[in-house]
């Protein structure tokens, strides 16, 4: 299946038919699985026997939708989550001791940080940040004790862009994990591992559920990699729900349409927040005005459904402008098929000093879109509106 495009993996996934044939794969909400006897259970536990024993370890339906995500952004394989922070966690904490150090750009999620600067530090686990536009000082943050090289890209919420090839080659050469949170871009419209990452993270809660449905997360990459988070994930718990994942799986099947629909609305909500008298600037990947367009165009098929904007006026004003939001929700998620305004500085990197979410890029009056489904017209009529208060 590896000669197949994104779209045809995403809904071709081979399935293990039941005596049924059903053409959809159908639901399995078991807690566990029989044995044929004695040594059959014998050995599917003491020989990590290839095959389903409890679903905190595996089950067929979290078992499709790591296959599916596997064959998407090319990974060896991956393991499944409960949500996008559970996935960055578990992976993090499997991969990593006491002493070890990481190095991560500084434009990343609110709770990610939280991880790195509030969590892993009381397993003595610390971590260096490089900005944006100083990919070229990676080198002199790594220390003897250096594990880990971590990015988003497009960053959240500021959607900036990273040299993800170019980060690449400073893990090689320094024998460093290259983790990247693909998140944004989904594997749609960028394969991170292509650029050199050794694993991709993805809140499947976004635009792989695409619907504010489930909560989930998964983990792709090196085979060897994926074994230490799996041995690590089935004896602490965070494994993503069959249903969840039946959900998910079902969703991948769509994910290419409906990124399309997204990136067209998006760029079009871009070109019009650029041209508005109360906008400072407008960063979305695939207008000529970003910063790292020439990049983004390099490393992605488009620009994904996220458009940050700064209102003048600042913090009360960004106030202002969600509360006079009549369609778009108000809501802290992403890549639903509802269009949704975040304030970042009040919301989801409220917990972060001022000073640390200038370091990101998040002023007072940044505002964050994730672009829906509706019709665009709509969505921009309402943003406008919102403006003119």
């Amino acid at each position: 299946m590896s000669s197949k495009r994104i779209e045809t993996k995403a809904v071709r996934t081979q399935i293990e038919r039941t005596q049924f044939l059903e053409h959809s794969n159908p639901l399995y909400l078991t807690s566990s699985y029989v044995f044929d006897d004695a040594e059959d259970m014998r050995a599917s536990f003491a020989d990590e026997k290839e095959r389903n024993i409890y679903s905190r370890y595996s089950n067929p339906n979290t078992s499709e939708f790591i296959e599916k995500v596997c064959l998407m952004e090319g990974a060896e394989s991956g393991y499944a989550f409960a949500s996008g922070m559970s996935a960055v966690f578990s992976t993090f904490t499997a991969l990593l001791n006491s002493n070890d150090h990481i190095v991560s750009c500084q434009s990343i999620f609110g709770s990610t940080q939280t991880l790195f600067n509030n969590i892993l530090p009381k397993w003595n686990i610390s971590t260096s940040y490089f900005k944006i536009n100083e990919v070229d000082d990676i080198e002199s943050l790594i220390k003897p004790s250096t594990k880990i090289i971590y990015a988003e890209s497009p960053t959240n919420p500021a959607v900036d862009i990273l040299d993800l090839k170019r980060i690449g080659n400073i893990a090689k050469k320094c024998n460093l994990i290259f983790i990247v949170d693909n998140c944004f871009a989904t594997p749609y419209l960028q394969q991170p591992i292509k650029f050199g990452a050794d694993l991709v993270i993805h809140s499947a809660t976004k635009l792989m559920d695409g619907q504010g449905r489930v909560l989930g997360g998964v983990t792709v990459g090196r085979a060897d990699l994926i074994q230490n988070i799996y041995l690590f994930a089935r004896n602490t718990g965070p494994a993503l729900s069959p249903f969840n994942a039946w959900m998910l799986s079902k969703s991948l099947e769509t994910l290419a349409v409906r990124v399309d629909r997204h990136c067209h609305n998006a760029m079009k909500v871009a070109e019009f927040l650029e041209s508005h008298k109360t906008v400072n600037y407008v960063k979305y990947p695939f207008l000529k005005s970003h910063p790292q367009h020439d990049l983004a165009r390099k490393q992605m098929k488009l620009g994904g459904n996220v458009v940050a904007f700064e209102i003048k006026g600042g913090v009360e004003s960004g106030r202002t402008f969600l509360n006079s939001i009549q369609l778009l929700s108000l809501s802290a998620n992403l890549g639903d098929t509802r269009s949704i305004v975040t304030h970042p500085a009040s919301t989801t990197h409220a917990k972060l000093s001022e000073e640390d979410r200038l370091k990101t890029g998040i002023t007072g009056g940044l505002v964050r879109v994730s672009v829906g489904l509706e019709h665009v017209e709509d969505i921009i009529a309402d943003l406008e509106q919102a403006l003119e208060i």
